[in-house]
């Protein structure tokens, strides 16, 4: 008995479409238990000592200094993922919650930048973020 192609290959797409969520779900879970805490689920902030997820991180990154400041902000510097995960994180984070701020040239964190960035202790993020906010450069 012959069977047509499109009917062995629908078991194969499903399954590659359970995975790809199953991946998608887990970055989101992550980001709910990790981040959550002090923003909601939404990416909100509760003002005035967390500062919002949302619509303001593009102009970040896209500033010298911004994309490690992310990455050394007390919740996410002291995360208990490791850094590929929570490279995934940040780039959920930005893309879900920051799209259309986002520079054209916007790259993904990666795990390895992230590590980087993790060995160096922010002592004021919200100084540094508004200072990253006010000038173009931070020396």
């Amino acid at each position: 008995m012959r069977v047509a192609a499109p009917v062995l290959l629908a078991p194969v797409l499903l399954l590659g479409l359970a995975v790809s969520a199953s991946a998608d779900d887990k970055v989101r879970t992550n980001y709910l238990f990790g981040c959550r805490g002090c923003h909601l689920a939404d990416g909100r902030g509760v003002p005035p000592d967390v500062p919002t997820l949302r619509d303001t991180l593009g102009e970040i990154v896209a500033r010298p200094g911004g994309r490690e400041y992310l990455v050394r902000v007390p919740g996410v510097l002291q995360s208990r993922l490791d850094d590929a995960a929570l490279a995934e994180v940040l780039n959920y984070i930005l893309t879900e919650f920051n799209a259309d701020t986002l520079p054209r040239d916007f790259k993904p964190y990666s795990a390895r930048e992230v590590a980087r960035a993790r060995q160096n202790i922010l002592a004021d993020p919200q100084k540094y973020r508004q200072a990253l906010l006010e000038s173009s450069a931070l020396e």
